[in-house]
């Protein structure tokens, strides 16, 4: 439970990581996107680094696209951005374990049970599985070919970090599952019913304190992800009109990354392809532009 609630508060921030303040009202300051193509990726990338996923939201999608997400959310219909994340119909599992009353001491407890003196067992499972993991993606049909490309590099990287990492040092794990468990408990988001109540918006503002203290709790494992959205390079590659490539290069547990990404012009702002098909298959509409250009 701890190596895979520290998994996924990695994914979360790495979810928009090369999609990468705005206002936290709810009026109609939503679909603040990028002017420049380049603030497509650097943009999100600031909301991140600041823990802000409402602002990151918001520069993700078109005003329209985002009032019609937080519609579906309202109705049960979607858990976007959170479906950006692997596992993501786990999360309010997760926050519930790590707000249960006695979670630091019963995490620890199956802790001290399943990894105590497993260091060899658990670098083999973490190479396995980033085995399964490439292997997954090369042969997705969902991808092309540079998603995959982008999708790999991550995987091998965090999977190079996860067999360097103390990932098995019970006085790290203590202090880190001290910490999300109080950050877990802060949400107040224990079920899935508890983020249709507040709305998408007050959900990611809860959120947002949890994924600072998991990428706090990441960083004393040695995987920095704010260091990683603070050295984003990003350059235009190519345009046609609407349509254009981007360059982006990072590093990532000591590996460089180096992917393309494309993004789109809607309404005098730009936002990345893939995460706007992403977010209106999530909304329910049809595919299509996702707001005026």
């Amino acid at each position: 439970m701890r190596i895979q609630t520290l998994l996924l508060a990695a994914m979360c921030a790495i979810a928009g990581l090369t999609a990468c303040s705005g206002d936290r009202d709810d009026g109609d300051t939503a679909g603040r996107g990028a002017q420049r193509p380049v603030d497509a990726v650097l943009l999100p990338a600031q909301h991140l680094r600041e823990d802000d996923l409402v602002a990151f939201v918001r520069a993700s999608v078109p005003a329209p696209l985002h009032a019609e997400l937080r519609l579906a959310w309202s109705e049960g219909r979607s858990r976007w951005p959170l479906e950006e994340l692997p596992l993501h119909d786990q999360l309010p599992r997760m926050i519930a374990a790590l707000s249960a009353p006695d979670a630091e001491t019963t995490l620890l407890a199956a802790f001290d049970k399943q990894f105590t003196g497993a260091d060899g067992e658990l670098r083999k499972a973490v190479e396995t599985l980033a085995a399964f993991g490439v292997q997954y993606v090369t042969n997705d049909p969902d991808l092309d070919d540079i998603q995959r490309d982008r999708e790999i590099q991550r995987l091998v990287a965090l999977s190079r970090w996860a067999v360097q990492a103390p990932l098995t040092d019970p006085q790290r794990a203590q202090a880190a599952l001290a910490r999300l468990c109080a950050a877990a408990r802060a949400t107040g988001l224990e079920s899935d019913q508890a983020l249709r109540e507040v709305g998408m918006d007050e959900s990611l503002r809860r959120l947002s304190a949890f994924l600072a203290t998991a990428k706090a709790v990441l960083a004393d494992y040695g995987l920095d992800l704010d260091a990683s959205l603070a050295a984003l390079d990003v350059a235009l590659e190519r345009q046609t009109g609407d349509h254009a490539r981007l360059r982006v290069r990072y590093p990532l547990a000591d590996e460089a990354i180096d992917v393309r990404v494309e993004i789109e012009r809607h309404d005098r702002h730009w936002y990345r392809s893939d995460r706007l098909r992403r977010a209106t298959a999530a909304a329910g509409r049809d595919a299509g532009p996702a707001g005026p250009r």
